[in-house]
């Protein structure tokens, strides 16, 4: 879907990391996309979404739900933050892939963990060791700066900062349906599209406007 979108806008979209289910699909996935404005176009798709299918991985082809958490990061290149090197947990590995390739056997890719929060992240698409190392302490700072600027919006709403979205029912931003009918609803603007298939090959902008 975000692949579809960034082709649209002419956009450059670089997977950075990747982690695999046994059967199929993603289980995890990290990318870049790169391109004027695209924070400001991607920034709501933050939160959980869930989709209402027949599996084709259920015998029974019964209908079953799934869930997927999406995270927005921006490039933080505000002064006012700063973060601690020192609070980092970072290793070093092998980057997987094709066996034999000489970017394989060496250790560069890398795993940067913030213990305070429970943050990990895992860089491996770079050839290089620093340049992995870059990318993830920028996605770091990123996630760091994004959690800051939301717990100063609870303290100045009087809310309690709670713990990270639990990716499960009842917390969805948005619903996309095949089965026993076809629509995408966002359930924050309660706009609704029957054209799922449009939706998944990245027409999502019309699901977002109005929010702010």
């Amino acid at each position: 879907m975000y692949q579809g979108f960034s082709d649209a806008y002419g956009y450059e979209l670089t997977i950075l990391d990747t982690t695999t289910n046994q059967v199929n699909g993603y289980r995890n996935i990290s990318f870049h996309i790169k391109g004027k404005g695209v924070y400001g176009k991607l920034q709501h798709e933050s939160g959980v979404h869930r989709l209402v299918r027949k599996s084709p991985f259920n015998s029974k082809n019964k209908r079953q739900t799934g869930f997927a958490l999406v995270e927005v990061l921006p490039v933080v290149q505000t002064v006012d933050f700063q973060m601690d090197e020192s609070e980092l947990e970072m290793t070093f590995t092998t980057s997987g892939g094709a066996g034999g390739q000489n970017v394989n056997k060496r250790e560069t890719a890398v795993r940067v963990v913030h213990p305070k929060t429970g943050f990990s992240l895992f860089v491996s698409q770079e050839r290089t060791q620093e340049r992995n190392r870059e990318l993830a302490l920028s996605m770091m700072r990123a996630k760091l700066y994004k959690k800051h600027q939301e717990d100063e919006e609870k303290r100045a709403k009087g809310l309690t900062i709670s713990d990270k979205v639990s990716i499960e029912w009842g917390n969805q931003i948005r619903s996309y349906v095949f089965d026993p009918y076809q629509m995408v609803k966002d359930h924050r603007t309660n706009t609704e599209v029957r054209q799922v298939d449009k939706v998944l090959a990245g027409e999502i902008q019309v699901l977002t406007e109005g929010l702010s």
